[in-house]
């Protein structure tokens, strides 16, 4: 995996084996909006928006703080075929939050692995808490499978409007998972 910390401003860049992930700006919006379908959103906490509210979202992400959230948009290195986003957000929290999703079609593939492995191990170069949280849907059964391959281990359940979900704690140092390239 190569990555790129940069500085404060600067935009962090991940490849790994398979994928290119870079920070989110508002020129992937409309590329990004057309991944969400509700199949996306059934085990999001937000419903599929409307573009004219997504652009507005996306708008405040772009202020976002560096140090806060980053967002990264997966792509296929081979096509730069755009499969949805991953992040990790409160990065000043002493357990920053960790979040995946992908397009359908990018499913069963191992991509959100490989996307929140490449995120845990760049944010554990800028954070220094002891690891993080990643929130899963209880019926979401291959993002647990993503948390539990990288090593999660269930510390909370929460309830929420559309769906229950468990919390797993995610190490800072992935021990004995490694990414191919």
């Amino acid at each position: 995996m190569r990555e790129s910390l940069g500085g404060p401003g600067m935009v962090p860049h991940i490849d790994t084996s398979r994928l290119s992930l870079d920070r989110f700006v508002m020129s992937d919006a409309d590329e990004v909006f057309r991944c969400i379908t509700p199949a996306v959103t059934r085990f999001l906490a937000w419903d599929p928006p409307s573009l004219d509210v997504y652009r507005s979202r996306c708008q405040a992400l772009c202020r976002a703080d560096d140090r806060t959230e980053v967002q990264f948009v997966i792509r296929r290195r081979d096509t730069q075929e755009c499969l949805g986003l991953v992040g990790v957000e409160r990065l000043d929290d002493p357990v920053p939050e960790l979040g995946v999703w992908m397009k359908p079609t990018a499913h069963g593939q191992g991509f959100g692995r490989e996307a929140v492995e490449a995120v845990v191990r760049w944010a554990s170069g800028v954070c220094e808490g002891p690891g993080f949280i990643y929130p899963v849907a209880v019926e979401n059964a291959a993002s647990r499978r993503i948390a539990e391959a990288l090593g999660g281990e269930i510390i909370a359940t929460r309830s929420g409007r559309k769906y229950d979900s468990v919390v797993y704690r995610i190490p800072r140092r992935l021990a004995g998972v490694t990414t191919p390239g």
